[in-house]
């Protein structure tokens, strides 16, 4: 039985019984619930849960869990002349988006942000050819179900295909990554970042932080390296974590902007 975690979506290795503890929510950015540790399984999510769709821009389609569940973030169906890419991932993998993607090409890779988002991303590789995950070796520690699919990358950036690049930022985790697809936002550039670099309800603002739900905030030298990660690439729309949060034009000003804002704040000279 390959449990998941119903407080962070984490699915994780097969055991006959669920695990006592979930080290992703034991940790200090995540949480165990009100109700205490409690799991769940694929297949009592697709009892309960649906997939939403959304065609976000062309060749951009994404897929959020309804009505919500765990975290809530959404994930993306990149697709490019060289292959289709599954960026984040969610616990849930229901029959009608699997025939949505197997119509739009299937999957070529997988690529996730950070371990909050891992979610059941071996069965998403599995339904697909057994498809490579891309992840950052720097955080190899939060893999629950390890896989001869998952492939970790070094360094601070790995293009998988032209034009489509992941970019280590840091700042939420050690390898937290974004995403660069140079023929976003038509040809303009887009940025998908999970919430590395989270995109705020305003949506005319993005933040930052070491843990969301706990309120622990990121100094300004790992702000600075989040930015100086993503300024040598060309975006212009900037896609968060959850659904409706994107920052449709002036990505990048917004950036420059949002992390001086955050700066000035947590240095006491913020007016």
């Amino acid at each position: 039985m390959n449990s998941i975690c119903s407080t962070c979506g984490t699915q994780f290795a097969d055991t006959p019984q669920p695990p006592v503890h979930c080290p992703v929510c034991e940790d200090e950015r995540q949480y165990v619930g009100l109700a205490g540790q409690t799991w769940t399984t694929l297949n009592e999510l697709r009892d309960k849960y649906k997939t939403k769709l959304e065609q976000e821009e062309d060749r951009l389609l994404s897929f959020s869990i309804d009505p919500h569940f765990a975290i809530g973030q959404h994930a993306f169906l990149v697709q490019t002349a060289e292959g289709n890419l599954l960026w984040d991932c969610l616990s849930l993998m229901d029959q009608e988006t699997v025939n949505v993607i197997h119509a739009k090409g299937g999957l070529d890779a997988i690529a996730i942000s950070h371990p909050h988002y891992y979610a059941s991303m071996v069965e998403w590789s599995q339904e697909f050819g057994n498809v490579p995950v891309y992840l950052h070796a720097d955080d190899a520690q939060w893999v629950m179900r390890p896989d001869a699919c998952i492939q970790f990358w070094h360094g601070d950036a790995k293009e998988i295909w032209s034009g489509l690049t992941l970019i280590r930022s840091g700042g939420h985790f050690a390898g937290g990554t974004v995403l660069h697809w140079n023929a976003g936002a038509e040809r303009k550039g887009a940025l998908l970042t999970g919430d590395i670099i989270q995109v705020v309800p305003d949506r005319c603002h993005v933040s930052f932080m070491y843990s969301f739900p706990n309120y622990i905030p990121l100094d300004a030298s790992a702000v600075e390296r989040i930015v100086a990660s993503v300024e040598p690439f060309e975006w212009d729309r900037l896609y968060g974590a959850f659904p409706g949060l994107t920052i449709q034009n002036n990505g990048k000003q917004v950036l420059y902007r949002s992390a001086e804002r955050y700066i000035s704040a947590i240095r006491g000279t913020f007016t």
